[in-house]
């Protein structure tokens, strides 16, 4: 095929935009501050690992990154905000482990996970645990589930709420060892419930009940990562009773699909640094997490693999949002 010059001048002046103006773009990016929106409430998990990613950032880009909490709706508000945000950089999302499991559970919503963020970069992994009080009969997870098999259906097991972290790790330990515990799903804390023994055991995010773990007011049986957890390195991990059982909490960073991909790399580079930072794997050590860098590949594959995995979950347990 023969271009006409002048389509040939149009094409060359298209390419030559494409190859030179938006690189100079994103290496002045950023410009002004950046914001990092959180679905969950100030004071929360999220919350946290969201202000200690900022800080990081905020230092490493030369402007302030701007933690913008917008509970409510599951996390759903805040997903929608950075879903229909421009791909400019400037608006990114903590994304959590939720947000996987919303893509199954809420069907009507005005965005799609998976298809209108893209992820930028993992920055920790955070097991969940099953707490419970030290009366309580089964002293190991071996036990428990003898326990749960010979009483189907008779021990309660608090978490979350409907469709949390919590919730869906405690639903995959039943499909997998056959058991059936009761859910309790608790819309405030259920840690003084657990401690006074009105409840005997919780799937727990582990920051909400590490310290009655180390002092001994409560026990854990199991924590829920394919690995036993760093900070609690002498509980075994399920997967040791449960073989392939793995199921975790996480905190990572996405940007509106159609972000410039130089921007991904750039932002990728800077949290993989934080991540690797002495000080940081302190911060986030406190915290309950564990820190984990993933490349924006590796993380896009991570979350379409816990997109999958929890559908099936939600649908053997037959889970309805409230």
């Amino acid at each position: 095929m023969t271009l006409s010059r002048r389509k040939f001048i149009h094409v060359a002046a298209g390419a030559s935009a494409l190859t030179v103006a938006r690189p100079s773009w994103a290496a002045d990016y950023p410009t002004r501050p950046v914001h990092l929106v959180v679905g969950f409430p100030a004071g929360s998990g999220p919350d946290i690992i969201a202000r200690l990613s900022a800080d990081w950032l905020s230092r490493r880009l030369g402007q302030q990154v701007v933690v913008d909490d917008r509970p409510g709706a599951g996390g759903n508000i805040a997903t929608e905000v950075a879903a229909k945000a421009a791909p400019d950089g400037y608006t990114l999302f903590l994304a959590v482990s939720s947000n996987t499991i919303n893509a199954t559970l809420y069907e009507h919503v005005k965005f799609d996970f998976a298809r209108d963020l893209v992820g930028v970069g993992m920055v920790a992994l955070a097991p969940f645990v099953i707490a419970v009080n030290p009366k309580f009969e089964a002293k190991n997870l071996s036990e428990l589930i003898a326990l749960a098999k010979a009483k189907p259906g008779t021990i309660d097991m608090a978490t979350s709420g409907v469709g949390s972290g919590s919730h869906v790790s405690g639903e995959l330990l039943q499909m997998m060892a056959g058991i059936k515990l009761v859910h309790v799903p608790y819309r405030n804390n259920y840690v003084p419930d657990l401690l006074g023994g009105q409840i005997p055991l919780a799937f727990s995010p582990m920051p909400q009940v590490l310290a009655f773990v180390q002092d001994g007011r409560l026990r854990a049986l199991g924590v829920t990562t394919a690995k036993r957890s760093q900070v609690l390195p002498d509980v075994p991990s399920i997967g040791e009773t449960v073989p392939g059982y793995d199921a975790s909490g996480w905190f990572g960073i996405c940007a509106p699909t159609g972000t410039p991909p130089e921007i991904i790399a750039r932002l990728n580079a800077e949290i993989s640094a934080g991540v690797a930072d002495a000080d940081m794997h302190k911060r986030l050590f406190a915290a309950g997490a564990e820190p984990h860098a993933m490349t924006s590949a590796e993380f896009n594959k991570f979350m379409a693999d816990e997109i999958g995995k929890w559908r099936k979950v939600i649908k053997f347990a037959a889970i309805k949002p409230l």
